[in-house]
């Protein structure tokens, strides 16, 4: 039969019907599978899942209680309530029975298990209660903790004025894990009797009191992510069957392998099998295990919330409904005429998996292909492939240059069709012809894809994948191959505009958000959440009615200073030849970069993509950062010895102790470098880092000295970026009535400020304001003076910037500066 001929649904007289009798089938040796030995234990990605749902819904539950309080304090009594209406006698017998029986059921399924030599299940259910009790004492005491008294109150319950501690039921918790754990599904009896007596302990605590409705829920919801947890941690038994159960299913349909050799499925949730028949054909078995169905369903749920209609319908696959969609794919591919392998058989394989036998096309990909042998005939011929499925409104949804075959005799065949679609919209076709024409211009350029794809499909089609031709619709192989390539798509949108100069230039809107859109507004979240935090143990009104508010003005100067400072010093570091406000701008946005990455991570990141956009190429870009880092980092350690050894001989006013706290802190830090370069692994990886580091930065300082121009722009820079920030932190200080040596507010500046950088918190969130107060008492001022200051200091340096940073990052953006 031709390649291209429809071979429809199974006839009378087709394989399938002549399946020979079971005498026959079991007199018939069992084939030859070659294979390796599958793992006892498998990590299923189900439970990885469930146990990351379940934590969702304990964040949920832990949110809800601590902000609907008068909600669920109400609903609390409403329950407890009812259940004091209950017979006391009836639920005298329910505590009873609970309190033997959910003890007493999971040590007789354990020793159900051991009698059947199912030790290891016990085991890892047995470490599953061990951790829930572990978590549920951890969970206890920290919600009753100081600061969590209103959260305990509305999972726990107040009975003659003393606490019931105990949201995580600790009787309940380590049974549910248990019960997870050792994966009760398939004994009906077991668990009935399981979750009855746990339904009875739960009845028993709510009536006595001691736990709320919503405890019960955290109770049930911890014990499952524990179990989940501990499931893919240890593992779960391997249930998919072996070679020889697909060649045993595939004798029962008809076909009788002789011999089969394991080959690399084309997904992750998939298996092949090469199979040769006893009448001298080859079939490729696909096997589809039904643990495998959820991988990647993360990333699915993602592309489906964020793109309006590139997904496909379904992101949760059950193995039946993959098993069809395959199937219906094949069918409908082949009955319209295009190439593709034979399906001659589906089967389930017990009730773990199933198979598509398809009859074997020996070839290689066009992904594999030479770029020799990838000429303008054979990409004709997978043009006319693409035509044909686009006339019959078939959707491959995946059409990478992996999907396409192409036989000994140069003929393309369209395989893996897992994800395909039938009656597909208009949005599908166009993005399954923008990625092909993405992959095969990753091959042969831009010119040749265009040029031999419009002679087959028309330049009419070409210009309606203009809009669809971006990275978001595209896929992740493709993504990634982009990387090394970043003009690529813009090439192709010019070769087609050549042909129809009156297409539309926009990109079409298909996705929801962007990523930057969500880390910006998760930004901002968490920003405004640390900012309320830190002021809310202060008197804002009582600071403000206080505060010298002449010196927020002059504070404000040193703020703004700060960045004209930091593009002195980038600029001095740079040979080439940079924009002075654009750098000041680019500046200016980093301060909205740092609340999401710390102080150091963010400003070079910025920086470094930067430069790249201003022409310098990504090597020396990253050294000139590097560069000005390195001289940034000298001069702050000079800086600190310099003003240490000036504060400790000023006796003028209040200072720092003398320069003892200088020498002891050179002390530890020789003591702690001597204990890191001792560990040879440490030593090796400090060493290999920095001389990957100096390799870069080495070269590029040598090419500034060549400048005293830039050398002066560059230390200039910064010393000034220092010198702004001392004064900045010392106006915070007199606004509030202190006063202190310029050389100890330098000191207690440069202290705090080495550690914000080395913290991994956005903008140094933490670390930073406590160095500085606590620098500042230790200086002489009183608690509240130096708190105050520091939360001035920080309002003027990180806070107030945040806005007009973004405003700056938006424009720079638009500019493709940054």
């Amino acid at each position: 039969m031709p390649a291209n001929e429809s071979p429809g649904p199974p006839r009378d007289g087709d394989m399938l019907t002549r399946a020979p009798d079971a005498a026959a089938r079991d007199a018939a040796p069992d084939p030859l599978v070659e294979e390796p030995s599958l793992p006892a234990r498998i990590r299923r990605p189900a439970d990885a899942i469930r146990f990351l749902l379940s934590v969702g819904i304990i964040v949920v539950i832990l949110g809800l209680a601590h902000i609907a309080r008068q909600t669920t304090s109400g609903l609390a009594s409403d329950i407890t309530h009812g259940t004091e209406q209950a017979p006391h006698l009836l639920l005298t017998l329910a505590g009873l029975a609970s309190g033997i029986g959910v003890l007493a059921v999971p040590v007789a399924f354990g020793v159900d298990r051991l009698i059947h030599r199912d030790g290891l299940r016990i085991a890892i259910g047995v470490l599953a209660a061990v951790v829930a009790l572990g978590v549920s004492l951890a969970v206890d005491s920290w919600v009753t903790a100081a600061g969590m008294r209103d959260l305990a109150w509305y999972l726990t319950w107040k009975r003659h004025g003393g606490w019931f501690p105990g949201p995580a039921h600790i009787d309940i918790t380590p049974v549910i894990a248990y019960v997870t754990a050792v994966r009760l599904g398939g004994r009906t009896r077991w668990q009935l009797v399981t979750w009855l007596v746990i339904g009875l302990d739960a009845v028993a605590a709510l009536a006595a009191g001691g736990i709320t409705p919503l405890a019960i829920v955290t109770t049930y919801v911890i014990g499952r992510a524990i179990g989940y947890g501990t499931l893919y941690a240890a593992g779960s038994p391997n249930t998919r069957p072996p070679g020889r159960a697909v060649m045993a299913a595939l004798r029962r349909l008809g076909l009788d392998p002789v011999h089969a050799t394991r080959t690399s499925g084309d997904h992750d949730d998939s298996r092949g099998y090469g199979a040769t028949l006893a009448d001298g054909r080859t079939i490729h078995v696909t096997v589809l295990d039904r643990d495998q169905q959820t991988s990647d369903l993360l990333y699915r749920l993602w592309r489906r919330v964020r793109l309006r209609g590139g997904t496909p319908r379904r992101t949760i696959r059950s193995l039946r409904r993959s098993l069809e969609q395959e199937s219906l794919m094949a069918y409908a591919t082949a009955s319209a005429g295009a190439a593709t392998p034979r399906l001659l058989a589906t089967s389930e394989v017990g009730s773990e998996a199933a198979l598509l036998a398809y009859e074997d096309v020996p070839g290689r990909t066009l992904a594999g292909l030479p770029d020799e042998e990838l000429t303008d005939e054979l990409l004709t011929a997978v043009w006319t492939l693409l035509g044909t499925l686009q006339k019959h409104r078939l959707a491959h949804r995946r059409l990478v240059a992996d999907s396409i075959l192409i036989d000994a005799g140069g003929e393309p065949y369209l395989i893996d069709l897992r994800t395909g679609e039938t009656a597909a919209g208009d949005l599908a076709l166009r993005i399954d012809l923008a990625q092909l024409l993405t992959d095969v211009a990753l091959r042969v350029g831009p010119e040749r894809a265009v040029r031999t794809a419009a002679g087959v499909l028309g330049p009419e089609s070409l210009a309606s994948a203009v809009p669809l031709l971006q990275k978001v619709v595209l896929a992740r192989s493709t993504r990634t191959a982009l990387r090394r390539d970043k003009r690529l798509l813009s090439g192709i949108r010019e070769r087609i505009r050549v042909l129809r100069p009156e297409i539309a230039a926009e990109p079409a809107q298909l996705d929801r958000f962007s990523p930057r859109t969500l880390v910006s507004v998760i930004a901002g979240m968490l920003g405004a959440y640390l900012l309320l935090s830190q002021l809310g143990n202060v008197d804002v009104v009582a600071l403000a009615s206080h505060a010298d508010w002449r010196w927020f003005g002059v504070g404000v100067a040193g703020s703004a200073l700060s960045y004209l400072a930091a593009a002195f010093m980038l600029i001095g570091f740079v040979p080439e030849r940079l924009r002075l406000s654009r750098t000041v701008l680019v500046q200016l946005a980093a301060s909205f970069v740092k609340l999401v990455a710390p102080a150091a991570v963010g400003g070079i990141a910025i920086n470094t993509r930067y430069l790249q956009k201003a022409g310098v190429p990504a090597g020396q870009a990253a050294a000139s950062v590097g560069a000005s880092q390195v001289t940034g980092m000298g001069c702050h350690v000079l800086l600190i010895l310099l003003f240490g050894y000036v504060t400790g001989s000023d006796t003028s006013g209040p200072a720092l102790p003398p320069s003892r706290i200088i020498i002891v802190a050179l002390l530890s830090a020789a003591v702690l470098a001597i204990v890191v370069f001792s560990i040879g692994p440490i030593r090796r990886l400090i060493t290999s880092r920095t001389r990957s580091l100096f390799a870069g930065v080495i070269p590029r300082l040598l090419d500034v000295l060549q400048s005293p121009k830039k050398i002066a722009t560059g230390l200039g820079g910064t010393l000034m970026l220092t010198a702004a920030f001392v004064l900045c932190l010392d106006a915070s200080i007199r606004a509030f009535g202190g006063s202190l040596g310029l050389a100890t507010v330098a000191v207690v500046f440069l202290t705090g400020n080495a550690l914000g950088s080395a913290a991994p918190t956005p903008g140094g969130l933490g670390a930073v304001e406590g160095a500085l107060s606590l620098g500042l008492t230790l200086a002489g001022l009183p608690a509240g003076t130096a708190t105050s200051a520091v939360l001035m200091f920080r309002l003027l340096t990180f806070w107030l910037p945040v806005l007009p940073g973004w405003a700056a990052f938006s424009h720079l953006q638009r500019q493709e500066a940054i």
